[in-house]
C-alpha cells in the first residue's frame, strides 16, 4: 500500500515542513529552483551541442583512458553526469560503444561530477551571485521564445545558470537564517555511527532530488553556515555518490541487457570506492587537508577542503577499479543475458534510447534489420530453401534445382507471432521518436518505417507462391517446373546479393550494386514474359499453368524489388547516395 502511495505521502510531508517552518521553506525553495535551473542547463546543451557529445562519445571510447577522459569532460562541461549516463545507456543499448566503453565513460562521468563543488565552493558561497543570476534569467527568458534554434539554446543555459546561482543564494539564506533558530551542528555524530547515520543521509538526499550536484550545493551551503561540520559533511559526499547511481538504476529498467549491465558497473564503482573512503575515512581527510594546505586552500576554507575532498575520492575510485576493468566488464556480460537473438521481445528499442536522437535512429536500424533476417528467414522457407545453403554459395541454380521440397512452415503462423508483433513495436517507437527531432532525422525515421512496411509486403507476396511452388515442383510438367525453379533461383540470387552488401562499408559501391541488380531483375522480367508467351504458343504449358506462372513471377519481381529497396535503407549511410537508390 505505501508503495503505492508513497508520491502522495511525499507531498503531504512537503507540504507540512514548507507551511510548519518558513526556514525550511527557503532551503526547499532553493533546491526546487537550483533542479529546475539543472534541467534548463541539460536543454540548453542538448540545443546547443547539436548532436557533438554524442559524436565524442561514439568517437573516443575506443580505449579506456580516451573513455574516462570523455567522461570527464563531457560531465565537466555540461554539469550533469544523469544526462552523460543516460546518453551512455543509449549508446551501448544501440551498439554504438562497447561495454568497456561504457564504462570508462562512467568512471570519468564521476571525476567530472567534482567540477560541481568546486564552481559551488569557489564563487557561490564566497560572492552574491543573486546579482549576477537575475539579468541572467531576465536574458534567458526572451531568448528562449527566439525562433533561432542557437538563441534558444543560449537562452535556457542563461536560465540554467540563473536558476542554480539563485537555488544557491536561496539555500545560502536558509542555512544562515535558520542558524539563529536551530544550530544543526549540535547534531554531529563522530566515529563509524557519525559516517553511517551521514553516509545514510546523503544516499536518501540524492535519491529525493535526483541529483548529486543539487546534493553537492545542500551540502556546501550547509557547511558554510556551520549546520553541518566538516566531517559529516564529507560523510554526506560519499553518500551521495552512492544515492546518484539511483538515476542510472532507474534509468535502465526499462533498457535492454547492455543498459542494465553499464548501470551494474556505475553502483559497483560507486560502492567500491564509498567502502574505501568509509574505511580510510579518517586518513583521506588527513590527505585532503596536506593537499589543501599544499595548493593555497585555508584552513579553516572547510567548502573549498570539501571540493578537494570530493576529487581525491572519486580519483581514488579510478585507480583502484581501473585495473579490474577488463575482469568487470567479463563479469558484466555473464548478466542479463539474453536468452534468444530472435525472440519477440525488440532488443534495441530502448526508452532510454528514444530521447537520444543519434541513438535513437541507430535502435530503429537495428531493429529493423532484425526484422529483415527473420524476413529472409521466412521467405527462404517459403521458397523451400535453408539459407544457409545457398546464401555465399557460388552456384545457387544447383542448390535449388538439387533441393528438396520438405521444408514445412506456416507463413501466417510465423508472421502473426513474428513479424506482425516487432513490426508493431518499431513503428510505434519510430512514431514516438519523431517528435523532438529536426527534419532530416525525421525524414531518416520515416525511411526507416518504410523499409520496416517493405519487408512485410516481402512477406506478404512470398506467401502467394509458396502454395503454387508446392504444386508445380511435383508437376510431371518439366516445364512448369523449370520455370517455378527460376523464380526460387532469382529470388535467393537476390537475398545471396544483399547478404554480400552488409559488410561491404562503401556506399558508392552497395548503391551501384544494388541499382545493377534492379536493372537485372527488371530484364529477366521482360524475358519471363517473353519465355511465358513462347510456352504458351507452343502449348507446353496450360492455361492454367499460364496465369498462375504469370502472377507468381510478378510476385517474385514484386519481393526482389522490395528487399532491394529494404537494402538501400538500411545499408547505406550518406543521405545523398541513398537518395540515387530511392
Amino acid at each position: 500500500m505505501f508503495k503505492k502511495y508513497y508520491f502522495q505521502f511525499f507531498l503531504l510531508a512537503l507540504a507540512f515542513i514548507v507551511f510548519y517552518s518558513n526556514n525550511y521553506k527557503i532551503i526547499i525553495a532553493g533546491i526546487a529552483i537550483f533542479l529546475v535551473g539543472m534541467v534548463f542547463l541539460e536543454d540548453g546543451f542538448k540545443l546547443l551541442s547539436g548532436g557533438v557529445l554524442e559524436k565524442a562519445l561514439y568517437v573516443s571510447t575506443d580505449t579506456l583512458p580516451k573513455a574516462i577522459g570523455v567522461g570527464f569532460v563531457a560531465t565537466a562541461i555540461m554539469q550533469s553526469s544523469s544526462l552523460v549516463t543516460v546518453i551512455v545507456i543509449s549508446f551501448l543499448s544501440a551498439e554504438f560503444i562497447t561495454l568497456s566503453g561504457a564504462i570508462g565513460v562512467i568512471f570519468g562521468s564521476n571525476i567530472g561530477t567534482t567540477a560541481t563543488a568546486w564552481i559551488i565552493s569557489s564563487f557561490g558561497v564566497k560572492i552574491d551571485i543573486a546579482t549576477y543570476a537575475m539579468p541572467m534569467i531576465i536574458f534567458g527568458v526572451v531568448l528562449k521564445f527566439s525562433h533561432n534554434k542557437s538563441y534558444r539554446g543560449v537562452g535556457n543555459l542563461l536560465l540554467g545558470l540563473g536558476f542554480v546561482f539563485l537555488g544557491i543564494d536561496y539555500m545560502k539564506d536558509g542555512f544562515e537564517v535558520l542558524q539563529s533558530t536551530l544550530d544543526l551542528s549540535k547534531f554531529q555524530l563522530e566515529g563509524y555511527l557519525g559516517a553511517l547515520v551521514y553516509i545514510s543521509l546523503g544516499i536518501m538526499a540524492t535519491v529525493i532530488m535526483q541529483s548529486s550536484s543539487a546534493a553537492m550545493a545542500l551540502i556546501i551551503t550547509a557547511l558554510v553556515a556551520n549546520q553541518i561540520v566538516y566531517i559529516n559533511a564529507i560523510e554526506l559526499v560519499i553518500g551521495s555518490n552512492i544515492g546518484t547511481t539511483v538515476t542510472a538504476i532507474l534509468g535502465a529498467i526499462s533498457s535492454n541487457s547492455n543498459g542494465k549491465r553499464v548501470a551494474t558497473a556505475h553502483f559497483i564503482f560507486n560502492f567500491i570506492t564509498a567502502l574505501v573512503a568509509i574505511v580510510f575515512l579518517y586518513q583521506l581527510s588527513d590527505l585532503t587537508t596536506f593537499l589543501a594546505s599544499k595548493i593555497g586552500i585555508r584552513d579553516d576554507d572547510y567548502a573549498m577542503k570539501l571540493a578537494l575532498f570530493h576529487t581525491i575520492f572519486n580519483l581514488l575510485g579510478v585507480m583502484i577499479i581501473s585495473p579490474f576493468a577488463y575482469r568487470l566488464e567479463k563479469y558484466l556480460e555473464t548478466l542479463f543475458v539474453e536468452v534468444d537473438i530472435y525472440a519477440l521481445k525488440p532488443l534495441y528499442l530502448d526508452n532510454v534510447v528514444i530521447n537520444v536522437p543519434y541513438a535513437a535512429i541507430e535502435s530503429i536500424r537495428k531493429e529493423t534489420i532484425r526484422l529483415y533476417d527473420s524476413a529472409v528467414e521466412v521467405i527462404a522457407h517459403s521458397i523451400f530453401l535453408r539459407r544457409h545453403e545457398f546464401i555465399k554459395n557460388k552456384d545457387i541454380d544447383s542448390v535449388v534445382i538439387n533441393s528438396e521440397i520438405d521444408i514445412s512452415t506456416d507463413i501466417n503462423e510465423f508472421y502473426a507471432n513474428k513479424i506482425k508483433s516487432l513490426y508493431g513495436e518499431i513503428i510505434h517507437y519510430a512514431t514516438l521518436s519523431q517528435e523532438d527531432m529536426n527534419e532530416e532525422d525525421k525524414n531518416r525515421v520515416y525511411d526507416l518505417k518504410l523499409a520496416a512496411r517493405e519487408i512485410v509486403e516481402a512477406i506478404k507476396n512470398v506467401r502467394e507462391l509458396q502454395k503454387n511452388i508446392l504444386y508445380y515442383s511435383r508437376s510431371r510438367n518439366s516445364y512448369i517446373k523449370d520455370e517455378y525453379n527460376y523464380i526460387r533461383i532469382q529470388i535467393a540470387k537476390t537475398i545471396d546479393t544483399i547478404e554480400k552488401l552488409k559488410d561491404d562499408g562503401d556506399d558508392l559501391d552497395t548503391i551501384s550494386t544494388l541499382e545493377l541488380l534492379k536493372e537485372k531483375i527488371k530484364a529477366l522480367g521482360s524475358i519471363k514474359n517473353s519465355r511465358i508467351d513462347m510456352l504458351i504458343r507452343e502449348n507446353k504449358i496450360d492455361p492454367k499453368m499460364a496465369t498462375s506462372l504469370i502472377n507468381d513471377s510478378s510476385f517474385a519481381n514484386e519481393v526482389a524489388q522490395k528487399l532491394i529497396q529494404v537494402a538501400t535503407i538500411l545499408w547505406i549511410k550518406d543521405v545523398n547516395i541513398r537518395a540515387l537508390g530511392a
